[in-house]
C-alpha cells in the first residue's frame, strides 16, 4: 500500500507541473492549447539527448541544467504557437495543432530515435551528490521530496508572477481583452507571454518525467492536454468553496487526486470482496481509455461543464 501511495504522489506531482501550465491557458487565457501534447515530450527529448549524447552547440548537460534548458525550449515553442495565432491570424485550436504536429518530428530529430534510455546516467533523482549526502533511511522518499520541492518552486514563482503587472494583464486578456486594449496594451503580446510560460511548464514536466522514468519515448505526450485539463477541473471544482486555497494549489491537489483515481481503476483488475471475484479486466494498456472516461465523467459532473469560469489566482 505504501508503494502505491508514493507512486500516486510521484506521478501526481510530475503532472502537476504540466497542469500549472494548462491552468494558464485553460482557466486564465481561455486558449485551447494542444501544443502541450508536443512540448511535454519536447522537454523529455531535450533532457534525454542532452544527458545521454549532448546537444548541438552545448554538449552534454547536467540533470539540473536540463530542467532550465527544457523550460526555455518549451517557452520558445509556446511563443511560436502564439505568433501563429496572433500574427498569422490562425485560430487558437489550429495554432496548437500545427505546433504539436511539427514538434513530433522535431522531438524525433532531437532524440535521434523514438526511444532513448538514460538509465545509466545521473539524474536529479539519482546522482553522486545524493548518494553521498542522503541517509540510507531517507532513500525511499527522496524522489517524492525532490518532486515536491520542484512543484512548490513552480507554484510560488507562478503565484508571484500573477501578482505582477504582467500577470494582471494576463488575467485581463482572458476575462476582458477589450479592457487590455483600452489600456493601450498589446493583447496579442500578452497571449504570447502566457503561452510561453504555459508551454515552458509543460516542457519542464517532460524533463522531470524523463529523469524520473529514465527514458524518452516519443508517445509520452499523447493525451497530455486531456490529463492537464482533468487535473485543473478536478482541483478547482473540489476546492472552489475553500477560499483560502489558491487556484494553483487546487490544481496540484487535483493532479494527485486524478492519479489516485487512475490507480484505483487499475486496481480493479484484481478485486476480491468477501470471497467474490469482482475483478474487471483493466490493464496498463487501457490507461488512455481510462483517462478519456474519467475526463468525460469530470466534465459531466462539473457544474461549469468544462466551460471557462473566472479564475482567482
Amino acid at each position: 500500500m505504501t508503494t502505491i501511495i508514493f507512486g500516486i504522489l510521484e506521478e501526481g506531482l510530475v503532472y502537476a507541473i504540466m497542469a500549472l501550465g494548462v491552468y494558464i491557458t485553460y482557466k486564465i487565457l481561455d486558449f485551447p492549447d494542444l501544443s502541450v501534447d508536443g512540448t511535454f515530450p519536447l522537454g523529455a527529448a531535450v533532457t534525454a539527448a542532452g544527458i545521454a549524447n549532448g546537444l548541438p552547440f552545448i554538449g552534454t548537460i547536467s540533470p539540473v541544467a536540463a530542467l532550465f534548458i527544457s523550460f526555455t525550449v518549451g517557452a520558445l515553442a509556446g511563443c511560436i504557437t502564439g505568433l501563429i495565432h496572433v500574427k498569422l491570424k490562425v485560430r487558437d485550436l489550429l495554432s496548437g495543432i500545427i505546433v504539436m504536429t511539427a514538434l513530433y518530428s522535431i522531438n524525433l530529430r532531437i532524440a535521434g530515435k523514438a526511444n532513448l534510455p538514460i538509465f545509466s546516467k545521473e539524474t536529479i533523482f539519482s546522482n553522486s551528490f545524493l548518494s553521498a549526502h542522503v541517509p540510507e533511511a531517507a532513500s525511499p522518499f527522496i524522489v517524492t521530496i525532490i518532486l515536491f520541492v520542484i512543484v512548490m518552486i513552480c507554484k510560488v514563482l507562478l503565484d508571484a508572477y500573477l501578482q505582477t503587472r504582467s500577470g494582471y494583464l494576463l488575467r485581463a486578456v482572458g476575462d476582458n481583452d477589450v479592457l487590455v486594449t483600452s489600456l493601450a496594451k498589446d493583447k496579442g503580446l500578452v497571449k504570447i507571454v502566457g503561452l510561453a510560460i504555459a508551454n515552458g511548464f509543460a516542457a519542464l514536466a517532460g524533463s522531470v518525467y524523463c529523469q524520473q522514468k529514465g527514458f524518452f519515448e516519443i508517445s509520452i505526450g499523447t493525451g497530455t492536454m486531456v490529463i492537464g485539463l482533468a487535473n485543473v477541473i478536478i482541483g478547482t471544482q473540489l476546492l472552489k468553496r475553500v477560499g483560502f486555497i489558491r487556484s494553483t494549489t487546487a490544481v496540484i491537489i487535483g493532479s494527485i487526486v486524478y492519479k489516485a483515481c487512475v490507480s484505483i481503476a487499475l486496481l480493479l483488475n484484481d478485486l476480491h470482496i468477501a470471497g467474490l471475484d469482482l475483478s474487471i479486466p483493466v490493464t496498463a494498456s487501457d490507461l488512455k481509455l481510462i483517462t478519456s472516461v474519467l475526463f468525460l465523467i469530470i466534465l459531466v459532473v462539473s457544474p461549469s461543464g468544462g466551460k471557462k469560469v473566472k479564475s482567482h489566482a
